[in-house]
């Protein structure tokens, strides 16, 4: 159906103003130059044709379907009135479709999207979509989300890779788009593992297709915090030397358009320091880097950006960047604005703003496609595997040595000494954990997979590795950055406290099984005091068997010592499922059996709390 022309003052207004920019401009001039050619006598030039069309986005939805938190068993909230889950955004989708005219809309995803939540868990481990005893699985409810709403392409993220590669190919399998990684390469050959990129076109009445190129950029990071599943697979060099590579070979293919879905922040940071030669936050830098580039669709960090503009080194040309939070919390939509110049479509202008689904309501047919799958998931998290005695709380797990802490340590320490050789099991063993979650809850009384899932909310497996004491103590000072220096004498605010040098919670690890104290009087560096293990001093070249998660071990978060550490122990059960077990077999929960203050925090010595 064809669709009326729009001037460009009246697209921008209208997508500016009600955050659903509209159908678009065909191209229809003043007639001002017309009559200035009768004037002269002369026929006047035919105007440009012109042309919109737009690109939404989102990323890192980590299978939230539904605006539903599992960990809590009901409807997601929070302080700032956010909903999650791509049912509601498929809404705001068909709105963008139905503004702007459904051949006139692409939708892209940036990656992170088969792991995060209770449901994702279930169709990779409870019923997983590769099936059980020869028998087919059921397809993931993420890929039918998605395949209902019409994606175009989508990045891979790196927490695609946290179930196995088997389970991230049959996901692949089920989607009705390609799964985008120019710089996911086969290890043996170099060559791309994945498709690296799609071109899309736009058809424009009585001209020329408008072809946009769509190119895929994961994470290097992949390399370390999934080495177990893709050592000797798959190689993941830098977005930079990729998108070098790529988008010349777009541009050549005659692309007018090229828009990249980057698995990869924009400052430039890398949370693994100096262990791979390749940025983890590299979005920024490809734009400055890498010619040829309209737009970057951004992923990987979790935060909000509407609309950041990169000025490219070379050729001076203004790259659009824009990052749409989490979850589905927001959705972020490019606008396009094209001229036909000598048979070729130009660029002529450009915008991108973040979209909030918050008032819409759940696509009905999303709830009705899956809404039996997600009855499953809410039946399996709220089976009851135990009681226990006391409720346990992490609200002040990030500057307490609280109870429900050391249930991870306890679990951790046993499953790795039980593992270990006689030679390594006479070593002294030590748990370190971070609190990821600061609301998670268990209750006296029954406790259900939820709880417990709520508490370890990653899908982490456990490795045993070895430390020497003056690497342990490196170790936790590190962690101990994690706080603000506060002098003595001067009160601690909790609210202030933590999350020093954009060092976050679940980047925040304590011991359990040596005691130490942690001085945020003094400066970073100089925090741990009294490192003691069975009341006697730790020595520099004590040797300690160390129980911590696969991300920690392999680099995570750029600890240091440990990705280099000798192994003792690994193994490929989660963390949080080993917990399950833990509960199912002892029946009962009781902080008597784990609880011990191995830490604290002091002022020149002074405990604070």
């Amino acid at each position: 159906m064809p669709v009326s022309p729009m001037n460009r003052r009246e697209f921008v207004q209208k997508s500016a103003v009600t955050g659903a920019a509209v159908a678009v401009a065909g191209a229809v001039g003043t007639g001002t130059a017309e009559a200035a050619g009768q004037k002269s006598g002369h026929r006047p030039e035919p105007k440009p044709r012109t042309w919109t069309f737009s690109i939404l986005g989102t990323t890192d939805l980590h299978s939230h379907v539904f605006d539903w938190d599992y960990y809590k068993d009901a409807a997601y909230s929070d302080k700032a009135g956010n909903s999650v889950g791509v049912a509601r955004v498929a809404t705001l989708i068909k709105q963008q479709r139905e503004a702007k005219g459904e051949h006139r809309v692409l939708l892209v995803d940036a990656g992170d999207i088969i792991q995060g939540t209770s449901l994702a868990y279930y169709f990779a481990r409870v019923d997983p979509i590769t099936g059980t005893d020869g028998k087919h699985g059921p397809k993931h409810p993420m890929a039918v989300a998605m395949n209902h709403m019409r994606y175009d392409a989508a990045a891979l993220g790196n927490h695609e890779f946290n179930y196995g590669i088997d389970v991230l190919r049959r996901f692949e399998k089920q989607c009705r788009f390609p799964l985008l990684g120019a710089n996911a390469l086969d290890a043996k050959t170099l060559r791309p593992a994945f498709a690296p990129y799609t071109v899309k076109k736009i058809r424009v009445p009585g001209a020329p297709d408008i072809k946009v190129g769509i190119l895929g950029l994961t994470n290097p990071g992949i390399a370390i915090w999934d080495k177990d599943n893709v050592s000797g697979k798959m190689v993941f060099p830098g977005l930079v030397e990729q998108a070098k590579k790529y988008v010349p070979r777009l541009r050549a293919l005659g692309c007018d358009v090229v828009f990249l879905t980057d698995h990869s922040g924009l400052d430039g940071s890398s949370s693994y320091g100096d262990e791979l030669p390749y940025v983890e936050n590299a979005s920024n830098l490809v734009a400055e880097q890498v010619p040829g580039i309209d737009a970057i669709l951004v992923g990987h960090t979790h935060v909000e950006v509407p609309s950041y503009t990169v000025k490219n080194e070379q050729t001076g040309e203004d790259v659009l960047l824009s990052e749409p939070y989490c979850w589905g919390y927001r959705l972020s939509v490019f606008d396009f604005e094209l001229e036909l110049r000598d048979g070729q479509w130009k660029v002529t202008g450009k915008t991108a703003q973040t979209l909030n689904p918050n008032t819409v309501d759940e696509d009905p047919e999303i709830k009705k496609l899956l809404a039996a799958d997600h009855e499953l998931v809410v039946k399996y998290v709220n089976t009851a595997v135990g009681t226990c005695t006391e409720d346990l709380s992490a609200a002040e797990s990030c500057w307490k040595d609280v109870p429900i802490m050391d249930f991870i340590h306890k679990v951790q320490a046993d499953t790795v000494k039980a593992g270990l050789s006689a030679a390594d099991a006479a070593l002294p063993l030590i748990s370190v954990a971070a609190p990821f979650s600061r609301t998670a809850d268990i209750p006296a009384g029954n406790v259900t997979i939820k709880d417990i899932a709520g508490l370890y909310i990653y899908d982490n497996t456990l490795y045993g590795k070895k430390l020497t004491g003056a690497q342990l103590k490196d170790y936790l000072e590190y962690a101990a950055k994690y706080y603000h220096q506060v002098p003595s004498g001067t009160k601690v605010d909790t609210a202030t406290l933590t999350g020093a040098n954009s060092f976050w919670d679940y980047m925040y690890d304590t011991a359990a099984g040596v005691d130490y104290e942690i001085d945020i009087a003094q400066a970073e560096g100089s925090r741990i005091r009294n490192l003691t293990y069975g009341g006697a001093p730790v020595a520099d070249d004590q040797v300690f068997v160390v129980a911590v998660n696969n991300y920690r071990a392999n680099g995570g978060s750029g600890y240091p010592h440990i990705a280099s550490a000798e192994i003792a122990y690994s193994s490929t059960n989660e963390i949080r499922q080993l917990m399950i077990d833990y509960v199912t077999a002892k029946k009962t929960l009781d902080p008597k059996d784990f609880a011990a203050v191995d830490w604290k925090l002091t002022q020149d010595g002074t405990p604070v709390f």
